[in-house]
């Protein structure tokens, strides 16, 4: 069949595409900004890839008409005041557009609803389904809970607070029950539900076997890492104080912790439905669920994380109009050295950050990134998906990946952490020689002082980092 798949380059799409061309599926990848898909999946001969934005309905016009099924992954955690109309207008522009073509089923992943009391982001998830129901094609909407797998938003965060605090004081939200469900449970029903007509026009809960409050999952969580944690429960912290809570200790934006407090002080309780015997599937364990996550993280091989979403840093438009870094108005620090071994240094270049640190004075590195976290920024602590890898629009630690290309030999990097400007930071190599160039563009008189303040802390560090970069170990 010929899949037309949104949020490709999301947590779920990530996912989902190599297991819809194992199953001989030909792909249309909808993206906002090509420089973000991988070389793999761009070069690939069975997917086609078009960039879509579907707030503009002017863009939808690249989406070809000979599509057989649809999905629908677009859902955003933004914190804005506009939200509910953004995600109201991408949903109404999807079925304007895709009621003139040859599409016969619509899958769309949600998240289960309490009828009774919602946030504003399970009711906006609602309105869309109710949005993308249509009587030109079929709907197949499934609602998730708790989704546990590597890379996940929520798996993230329980990893962050059993691994660091043996005793937590933690808010009364840890009492609220859910249902959580393993990524490749949800995989499963997102691709054995195409051309289904037994789940044509109908909406299912989707959920694990385990009923859990999230210090349940907490501290099944530190069984299965052989912790022994305690827990206590607190009535006094606030939602706001909650979310300051979670930003501090783990690695989420203040941002989605804003919006997941929200949302966890609903129960998310599925209803039971026959879709487990007509798609044939047996969910897993909370546990079992969490032991194959750390199976993917063990073996450096986790496809897709929540921090490849823009929303975990401070990037909002294409990182295309940021590739070609400026070159008047700005402070440099530019570095050359001779390379000694090239394929080493290129190794060295695209491990850098997360567990490998920055090769020099990486506690220096640390203390920016702690500073960062205290003034609102996203600190060093989201690290990076791969070790080894890196493609434009991934994050490193408080960077964005503008630019990676091996044969090009060229790295580039952007700033999202709290600067008074925008920086970036580039390594490429030509003739035998290593450019590592710091920019800076200053916004007003504090940009200025920022630059001058740090400069002697640049001068020691990005000198230490080139040697190293070069040093044949």
């Amino acid at each position: 069949m010929r899949i037309l798949l949104t949020g490709a380059t999301g947590y779920i799409g990530k996912r989902l595409i190599p297991i819809l061309l194992e199953m001989g599926h030909s792909l249309v990848c909808c993206v906002r900004d090509k420089q973000r898909v991988a070389e793999e999946i761009a070069n690939h001969e069975h997917i086609e890839l078009i960039e879509v934005d579907f707030l503009n309905l002017g863009s939808l016009y690249r989406i070809p008409s000979d599509i057989d099924v649809a999905y629908y992954l677009i859902h955003s955690m933004s914190s804005s005041t506009k939200f509910e109309k953004m995600e109201r207008d991408c949903a109404v522009h999807f079925k304007t557009y895709l009621q003139n073509t040859k599409v016969k089923q619509v899958i769309y992943l949600s998240g289960i609803v309490n009828d009774q009391q919602l946030s504003k982001h399970l009711q906006s998830r609602k309105n869309v389904e109710n949005t993308l129901q249509s009587s030109i094609y079929s709907l197949t909407t499934f609602r998730a809970g708790i989704i546990v797998g590597s890379g996940s938003a929520s798996f993230e965060i329980i990893r962050d607070l059993t691994e660091k605090l043996p005793i937590m004081v933690a808010p009364k939200w840890i009492k609220t029950k859910s249902q959580p469900v393993a990524i490749r449970n949800v995989l499963e029903y997102l691709s054995k539900a195409i051309g289904n007509e037994n789940v044509y026009d109908k909406s299912y809960d989707i959920f694990g076997p385990d009923t859990l409050t999230y210090k349940d999952m907490m501290l099944q969580f530190a069984e299965v890492r052989k912790l022994k944690r305690t827990i206590i429960s607190v009535p006094v912290m606030t939602p706001k104080l909650s979310s300051y809570w979670l930003y501090f200790i783990t690695t989420t934006s203040y941002k989605l912790a804003k919006n997941l407090v929200d949302s966890m002080k609903v129960e998310v309780i599925g209803k039971q439905s026959d879709i487990n015997e007509i798609l044939d599937i047996q969910p897993m364990s909370y546990k079992e669920a969490v032991q194959k996550a750390f199976i993917k993280i063990e073996q450096n091989s986790v496809i897709s994380s929540w921090k490849d979403s823009l929303i975990s840093g401070r990037f909002r438009e294409k990182i295309s109009r940021y590739v070609k870094v400026p070159e008047y108005g700005c402070f440099k620090d530019i570095k050359k050295r001779t390379v000694i071994d090239e394929s080493e240094t290129l190794e060295k270049i695209w491990a850098i950050g997360g567990k490998n640190g920055w090769y020099y004075a990486t506690f220096l590195w640390k203390i920016r990134g702690y500073l960062d976290k205290i003034f609102g920024g996203i600190g060093l602590r989201r690290g990076r998906t791969h070790q080894t890898k890196l493609n434009a629009g991934d994050p490193l630690d408080f960077w964005r990946v503008l630019y990676a290309n091996k044969e090009e030999k060229r790295l580039l990097l952007f700033a999202e952490m709290r600067l008074p400007g925008e920086a970036w930071l580039e390594f490429k190599i030509e003739k035998d020689q290593l450019l590592q160039r710091a920019i800076f563009r200053p916004k007003g008189i504090w940009g200025r002082m920022y630059w001058y303040a740090v400069l002697p802390f640049h001068g020691f560090i990005f000198n230490g980092m080139i040697n190293k970069l070069v040093k044949n170990d």
